[in-house]
């Protein structure tokens, strides 16, 4: 594991923007308003040839523990505990303020080192406030300007020694990691495919609506209190990464900003946070939609649901705070038939009942996620899907148009992650919407693609095979 680099600072002084300069890539939000980051969030960061992880945190504020600006602090000082150094950032153009004598104080007390860090130091004005860091006792400030990439190469030399220890105590130890190697030429059977994924992180992003749970559930997968959670609504801002095991495999979870309705998104914040939202459902290969169990299926989830299929993502959906319902078979008979009927373009989706507070379920959901992901990854081979279009077409033969009836010829599977197949047919452009649905459907039964996006499309031409055949 490589070295873990805190950035601490009272809010506004430009954590997240030398975060996302050392990550290379605009991962953090960032806006003038002070504590638009909650969270602590890690990410892959590279200093010339150092290589380490960064993590943004909140703004250092003096709170009671148990309000929202408590606990952002609470979480603040846990990755300063699991740090190997702190990058300590003031405002060099506004100079030290009491928050940041008080939290040089409590940096003091801990035994993790800290590299003092004089942001907005360009110009004369950020120059002076640069030299007024010296008083808090850390030391020569590494006057830097994040946004404008200035003073990297100073920065790069204080982080240097503490970055080259915890190298050289990494190797000390001894670890064994399994490296598969996959020929893309080769022909890998179903079971060695299997074996493959398991090996890689299975990436799952937690959505839903505001106040849904996603945080508190997250939490609880992974047995620790990494999410910063609470009664209010929108708490979480960024997209929040946790790399986690379960059962042995290696997982990455992602916990999102709740999305509402794009008519009530104004803030100029929670655009971005819907926006990165957005970012990690794309990137995900299972999206969790959480519902509240007590009012579940409104228009808003309907259409986050909506979303993640256009995505082509695996879905699971799950009803969460189900510790909250009183007539529980009433209410899960209702919620079946609501989501078959609601959500026909995935017509027997997963639907699991959790309590991401009480821990129950949560197997289950797992087990559904893990089912989900196989069946999106499923390939059916070409004569299989071959003699089930020959059933298909002996049933049901298209409808003729204008007079001609459309011949369907050949069909094949293009791709996986989610299943594409191709038909191939004559003027499939008047081929009508209703027999695709009916191609799609009798699709999902027949291979037991229930729940997830399918795809299906038309294309004019022969069967490639027809020639071979007659040359045969």
């Amino acid at each position: 594991m490589s070295a873990i680099v805190a950035i601490v600072g009272r809010p506004n002084v430009g954590k997240s923007t030398l975060f996302n300069r050392l990550v290379g890539k605009k991962l953090a939000l960032v806006d003038d308003t002070p504590g638009v980051t909650r969270d602590r969030r890690p990410g892959e960061a590279k200093l010339g040839d150092l290589t380490f992880t960064a993590v943004d945190t909140a703004g250092l504020e003096e709170a009671d523990a148990e309000s929202l600006s408590g606990r952002m602090r609470a979480q603040t000082e846990e990755a300063i505990r699991t740090a190997d150094v702190c990058l300590f950032v003031i405002d060099a153009r506004s100079g030290l303020l009491p928050l940041d004598h008080t939290f040089a104080e409590m940096l003091r007390r801990t035994d993790v080192p800290v590299v003092l860090v004089a942001n907005k130091a360009e110009g004369k004005v950020g120059e002076a406030g640069a030299w007024e860091a010296w008083e808090l006792g850390f030391g020569d400030p590494i006057a830097i300007s994040a946004e404008h990439g200035e003073g990297m190469a100073d920065l790069y030399g204080a982080l240097q020694p503490f970055v080259d220890l915890h190298d050289a105590a990494a190797d000390g130890e001894t670890a064994e990691t399994d490296v598969a190697v996959f020929d893309a030429d080769e022909e890998l059977d179903e079971a060695a495919e299997r074996e493959k994924r398991r090996k890689m992180p299975l990436r799952i992003a937690v959505t839903g609506r505001p106040n849904a749970g996603k945080s508190t559930l997250i939490n609880q997968l992974i047995g620790e209190d990494r999410m910063l959670t609470g009664p209010e609504a929108g708490i979480t801002r960024d997209s929040i990464s946790v790399d986690w095991e379960w059962r042995g495999r290696p997982v990455k979870l992602f916990d999102t900003a709740g999305l509402r309705r794009k008519s009530r998104v104004q803030d100029k914040l929670e655009k971005l946070s819907v926006a990165d939202a957005l970012r990690a459902i794309r990137f995900a290969e299972v999206v969790v939609v959480c519902l509240d169990a007590t009012i579940p299926f409104e228009k808003q989830d309907l259409q986050i649901v909506d979303l993640v299929v256009k995505e082509g993502r695996a879905l699971v959906i799950a009803l969460n705070k189900w510790d909250l319902i009183e007539d529980r078979v009433k209410a899960w008979k209702d919620a079946r038939e609501t989501c078959d009927r609601l959500l026909p373009q995935v017509r027997g989706v997963p639907l699991v009942r959790i309590s991401g507070l009480m821990g129950d379920g949560l197997d289950e959901l797992l087990k559904a996620v893990d089912q989900v992901h196989e069946t999106w990854n499923g390939r059916v081979s070409t004569s299989r899907l071959n003699r089930w279009l020959e059933g298909v077409l002996e049933r049901h033969p298209p409808p003729a148009v204008s007079g001609r009836r459309v011949k369907i010829r050949y069909a094949t599977q293009a791709k996986t992650r989610p299943p594409h197949f191709i038909v191939f047919c004559s003027r499939p452009e008047v081929l009508p919407e209703s027999y695709t649905r009916y191609l799609v459907n009798d699709l999902r039964e027949r291979f037991g693609f229930t729940g997830i996006p399918v795809r299906l499309s038309l294309r004019g031409g022969d069967n490639p095979y027809h020639d071979k055949n007659e040359r045969r």
